[in-house]
Order: structure tokens, then sequence, then C-alpha cells
């Protein structure tokens, strides 16, 4: 163990990869799992994954320390990720919506998700339903089927063998559930509804 963290921790400089929409997904599911399940903030929830905000205490008594200066030994060899503005904007949306509509959504996950309470469902997995959701209905501009797939994907990823299917299934039920009620209105070139 080291004795001595007066060190700079550079994030691996050397290494560095270009932000997508995927990798904003995947990095909104941490902020919204970090700020359910801490007393942070949403906001600085969303600092500390996306801006890799480790906050020491210096200057701001407010927060604990979210890291340890071990920690941060730790993830020290993380690529640094280089993000376009319009991805951070489209993750904090996606982030802020998704919290704000939680109850609303999960109304939905409740009705078409026969046999399963909410409270049985994998938490990484309820959250990318309601992700999906929150894209099928407040982002107009955002492929049904992208929105879908990218769950399922992430899902793959970072949830259970059986969470892709799952998922799919809730999520292609809400979306007929959705369309019925004339919720879904995609607008762009070959998104119009027809």
């Amino acid at each position: 163990m080291m004795d001595n963290f007066s060190l700079i921790f550079p994030l691996a400089k050397n290494k560095e990869i270009k932000g997508n929409r995927r990798l904003a997904r995947e990095k909104a599911l941490q902020v919204i799992t970090t700020y359910l399940i801490s007393d942070d903030s949403l906001i600085r929830s969303f600092e500390h994954i996306f801006y890799r905000d480790f906050n020491f205490g210096d200057g701001d008594e407010h927060y604990e320390k979210i890291l340890t200066q071990a920690e941060v030994v730790e993830v020290e060899s993380d690529t640094a990720i280089i993000w376009e503005s319009e991805d951070i904007d489209f993750a904090f949306s996606l982030v802020e919506k998704t919290i704000e509509t939680r109850e609303l959504i999960d109304e939905y996950v409740t009705a078409v998700a026969e046999n399963w309470e909410l409270d049985r469902i994998a938490s990484l997995d309820r959250i990318l339903i309601e992700m999906a959701v929150v894209e099928l209905i407040y982002f107009p501009e955002i492929p049904t089927k992208v929105s879908i797939n990218e769950s399922i994907e992430i899902a793959k990823r970072y949830s259970t063998d059986k969470s892709g299917n799952f998922i799919n299934g809730v999520l292609d039920k809400i979306l007929g559930k959705l369309e019925s009620e004339s919720k879904i209105n995609k607008t762009g070139r070959g998104l119009q509804n027809k």
C-alpha cells in the first residue's frame, strides 16, 4: 500500500477513446444506479461518472469523499473518454428524465411484465427498461429500434444472461402500448409514424 498520496493521477493520458451514444447510455446507467443507491445528488453522481471528479474534499467540505486516494490509484489505468458536448447533453437529459418519470414508466412495466413485480426485476434491467422507455417517449430523433437494441446490448454486457431477452419482451409490449396510446412521436427523416 502506498503511503504517499501527493501524486498526480493522470488517468491514462496516453490512452483515450472518443465518447459515443452507447458509451453515454452506459454511463447514464451508472449515474442512475449511483444516484439511487447513494446519498449523493444527481449532479454529483453525474460529475463523478462523466468527468471522473473524484472529490477528495478539497475546498468543498459539503460532500463526503467519493473515492479514496488508494482507490484512484486502482482506477488510474482507466482510459480517458473524450466527450462531445452533444453526447454529454444527451446523457444528462436521459438521466434527468429517467429519474423524473420513473414512477410513470414503472406503471407501464407493471402493466406488461406478466407475473413480474417490480422488486423481482433485476435493478439494472429495470433501469435499462426505464431509460429505453424515456427514449421512446421523450427523444423524438432516436428510432424506436435503436432505443430497444441499445438496451438489450447494454444488458448483455452488464446484467444476466437472460436479461436481453427479458428486456426485449418487456420493451416490445411497452412499445405496442405506447403506440396504441399515440405516445410515440418520432420526427426526422425516416422516423415519422405511418
